[in-house]
């Protein structure tokens, strides 16, 4: 199970759509592997959606989460206007752990 923070860029006067996490789940086909959609809509300095995804490796659930929030954008009149800047599976620093 991977977690990946999608971020996206949308207009400035516009924030993100509240339905937002609902969408990118109606577009996730059961081949990528989504589980769970969290929103972020106030993260800085863009919105992020986090998506809890099965996969075999690291690669794989950032395409797959980037596949699924293309679809969502592509197909949803509410995010038309948003755009995918990155997919990626935050990397923790684990200093703390000393």
């Amino acid at each position: 199970m991977y977690l990946v923070h999608v971020g996206l860029c949308g207009p400035q006067v516009m924030k993100l759509p509240d339905n937002a996490r609902e969408l990118v789940l109606a577009h996730a086909c059961p081949e990528d592997g989504v589980e769970h959609v969290v929103a972020h809509p106030h993260a800085e300095p863009h919105p992020v959606l986090g998506l809890y995804l099965r996969a075999d490796r690291l690669s794989t659930a950032e395409s797959r989460a980037a596949r699924v929030c293309r679809r969502a954008i592509e197909r949803s009149p509410e995010l038309a206007d948003w755009e995918l800047l990155s997919a990626q599976v935050p990397l923790l620093d684990h200093c703390w752990l000393d």
